[in-house]
């Protein structure tokens, strides 16, 4: 990061490292219970003492320290973080896309054409005009 202030990050494994921090950290936190069913068997619980979160660009730049989204954006301009800021968003991007699978896809759709993503078919209507070919049969010769 050559303009502007000091870059959080002073290696690639360092961001690697904070971003595997992140999507662990959107889990949740749990604690398994046990508990006895009808039968009489013994059955484990995760308990959540905070909820799990869906992956996006806004949470990532936060829990990175980040100021805004575009942060992201610069350091994927960035050779040395590119790989590694273009992988965090793909896990991101793969997030939605599963989540097109639930029956409450529509933020998903929503976040998908943030990516680049389109839901509308584009079809090629282009004519090309060729020049007649014209045969000279003569006049009855």
């Amino acid at each position: 990061m050559s303009a502007g202030r000091p870059s959080l990050f002073k290696t690639q494994k360092d961001l690697e490292n904070k971003i595997e921090e992140y999507f662990f950290f959107i889990r949740g936190e749990f604690k398994e219970v046990s508990s006895i069913d009808e039968e009489g068997n013994t059955v484990k619980e995760k308990e959540f003492t905070r909820d799990p979160e869906t992956p996006s660009i806004t949470g990532l730049a936060l829990y990175l320290g980040f100021e805004s989204r575009q942060s992201i954006y610069d350091y994927e301009k960035d050779g040395e973080f590119s790989y590694t800021i273009k992988r965090a968003r793909l896990k991101v991007e793969s997030a939605y896309e599963q989540a097109l699978l639930s029956r409450y896809s529509t933020g998903a759709i929503f976040a998908l054409k943030n990516f680049g993503w389109s839901d509308k078919q584009e079809i090629d209507n282009k004519i090309t005009m060729v020049k007649p070919l014209i045969i000279d049969w003569g006049e009855g010769e």
